[in-house]
């Protein structure tokens, strides 16, 4: 139990503060723990802010070189280790990729003396704890808490590693945030789909979107796609869009610090992603009162979407399926409509202060 006359302090520490999904649960706590009067500290490992957080910043990434050699890791290690020790934090939840098995191993018990609430957003969870369940329950078994963001990682750790103190707190939505961003105006001035995510990899799959609404009805009712996130994939994205003849259809509108505005104004969103942890873009959506198409797969679409109620969940990895539902939110006019009217208050519960509190109870702080 926190002492109720000491002001908590806690550390969030993360790759960066922009880009990602899990970077933007980082930003959003950070914000609800400064306003519950918790001394929140930012430390990140890679120079890049553009998501809007509060608190303390260590930006470790600013100190990194070019040639990034051991020396330097050296440093920012030790660097690392100090300012934990010097402020004594009462908690640090990490939210960091983590996988160097034996890296983290080192950190977790040379560098985190705090209690330690290690954060897992992937159903792939060896991007943050080793495949040898020997290792990584040596790791995280005394860690204070490790926090899924959904059921079926939770399962998933449990029943691989055989870990007691695995719990589920879904990712954080500031709805009101989202909602006064959501008014800001773009320059489109035609209906349009979206799809949101990174580009540097296929996981996200806008080569299958691209195809599958290429076989759809919309291009003919000219409902263009736009694509937003930037990577390396753009050039291959765009040879697939003209080899599907809908390249004046399909824009790529590159990263937005404020996408809200293009959620606002899409008929609906689609997730063709090949796997997901908790998919944050769909909650933004909902936020907006946007409809949701997506594949149904491991995990997190099915923890947020009822089908036919606020979107569609489709057949994992299905192409018929996705421009099949497609179509339907396009011809079926009453399904829209109430897709639409329930994807706000349907999603009430992942909002910033129910989440946020859910974290307080975690770590037993009383405000």
């Amino acid at each position: 139990m926190i002492i109720p006359n000491k002001k908590t302090k806690i550390a969030l520490i993360g790759y960066r503060l922009g880009i990602g999904g899990a970077e933007r649960v980082m930003a959003n706590l950070s914000v609800f723990f400064d306003k519950q009067g918790i001394d929140v500290h930012n430390i990140i490992v890679i120079d890049e802010v553009s998501y809007d957080f509060s608190g303390k910043l260590l930006n470790l990434g600013k100190l990194k070189n070019k040639s990034n050699g051991i020396f330097n890791k050296l440093k920012r290690f030790l660097i690392l280790k100090n300012y934990l020790r010097n402020n004594n934090f009462d908690f640090i939840i990490d939210f960091r990729f983590r996988n160097k098995p034996l890296q983290e191993l080192l950190i977790s018990k040379f560098i985190y003396k705090s209690k330690t609430i290690f954060t897992v957003h992937s159903y792939l969870i060896e991007h943050y704890m080793s495949n040898w369940s020997f290792l990584t329950r040596f790791t995280h078994k005394n860690s204070y808490k490790i926090v899924t963001v959904t059921n079926k990682t939770k399962e998933l750790i449990e029943q691989k590693h055989q870990l007691l103190n695995v719990q589920t707190i879904y990712n954080p939505i500031n709805f009101k945030e989202i909602q006064s961003k959501s008014n800001e105006p773009i320059d489109l001035n035609f209906e349009y789909i979206i799809g949101i995510g990174q580009m540097d990899t296929d996981v996200k799959q806008f080569d299958k979107l691209i195809v599958a609404y290429s076989n759809s009805l919309l291009p003919k009712q000219n409902i263009h796609l736009v694509l937003v996130g930037e990577g390396l994939k753009i050039p291959d994205y765009k040879i697939v869009a003209k080899q599907n003849k809908v390249e004046e259809k399909v824009h790529f509108v590159g990263f937005q610090k404020n996408p809200y505005s293009y959620l606002k104004n899409a008929k609906f969103l689609v997730l063709s992603s090949k796997n997901e942890g908790m998919p944050n873009v769909i909650l933004e959506a909902f936020a907006c009162e946007t409809p949701v198409v997506s594949f149904d797969c491991l995990s997190g679409p099915s923890e947020m979407i009822i089908n036919k109620s606020n979107g569609l969940l489709v057949e994992n990895q299905n192409l018929e399926k996705l421009t099949e539902a497609m179509n339907l939110l396009i011809l079926d006019t009453e399904l829209y409509t109430i897709c639409k009217e329930n994807a706000l208050p349907n999603s009430q519960h992942f909002s910033i202060e129910t989440i946020g509190k859910q974290w307080l109870d975690l770590m037993q702080i009383n405000k």
